[in-house]
Order: C-alpha cells, then sequence, then structure tokens
C-alpha cells in the first residue's frame, strides 16, 4: 500500500540508514521478520543497547512483544511510517506506545532517520 507507506523499497531504507548512522557515528544493524516469534527471539539477543521498532500490525495486537521488549530492558523508539492513530479505530490499541522511550508517527521512512538523530543526541555518537 505505498499511498500509506510510501514508496522506498526496505533496501532503500536500510541504506539511507547506513549513511546517517555513519554521519552520526553510530553502528546500526537491520533486522526484518513478519513472524512474531522471530522477532521476540532477536529481541532476546540483547546484543544492542537500543531498537527502533516498527512493529507493524503486531503494535495494535500483541501483548508478547511488549513483554520482549520490557524483559530485555532495552530503551527502544518506536517508528511508524503512516500515523496508526489517524486511520481504522483498530489501530488506535498501541501495546507499544506508553514503554518506548519515544514514538515516531507519520513521517515516512524519515521517521528512521529521526529515530536515528534521537539516539545520537541521547546516548552518544558524533553529534550526540
Amino acid at each position: 500500500e505505498p499511498e500509506i507507506y510510501g514508496y522506498e523499497s526496505l533496501e532503500q531504507i536500510h541504506a539511507g540508514l547506513r549513511g546517517r548512522a555513519a554521519d552520526l557515528g553510530l553502528s546500526i544493524d537491520f533486522f526484518q521478520s513478519n513472524h512474531e516469534g522471530a522477532l521476540i527471539d532477536r529481541l532476546h539477543r540483547r546484543d544492542y543497547e537500543v531498537a527502533i521498532v516498527n512493529a507493524g500490525g503486531l503494535t495494535h495486537t500483541s501483548v508478547a512483544l511488549r513483554d520482549a521488549l520490557l524483559a530485555v530492558q532495552r530503551p527502544f523508539i518506536e517508528v511508524h511510517l503512516s500515523d496508526p492513530g489517524r486511520r481504522e479505530p483498530f489501530r488506535k490499541v498501541n501495546y507499544l506506545h506508553d514503554v518506548a522511550m519515544e514514538s515516531i508517527v507519520g513521517q515516512g521512512a524519515r521517521g528512521y532517520h529521526l529515530a536515528l538523530d534521537a539516539i545520537a543526541r541521547r546516548f552518544g555518537g558524533a553529534h550526540g
């Protein structure tokens, strides 16, 4: 649904983020899965200091993902390409918003760049 989520591919988004992270003096890794258990397993590895999480539809349904994010005791920024709160009523349910250090919604792929900037400001990096 490019009219909602934009026309950039995941690979294009990742390429832009690699460049931005390098500019900020941050290291970055990516993980994408459509499977709740795979996301939870990745979070439980705890080989990161802070995460940027776009849980997509799991935002509205997954207590398990919320519990995993709390259990690993790592800060995270929630990002959504669209603004779920301005869409269908069922998308107003958000199991992550209140436990995220910040939520960035409705900014398209730019939201990930804003999240990196927030991480650099809060945790350090070339500009932090």
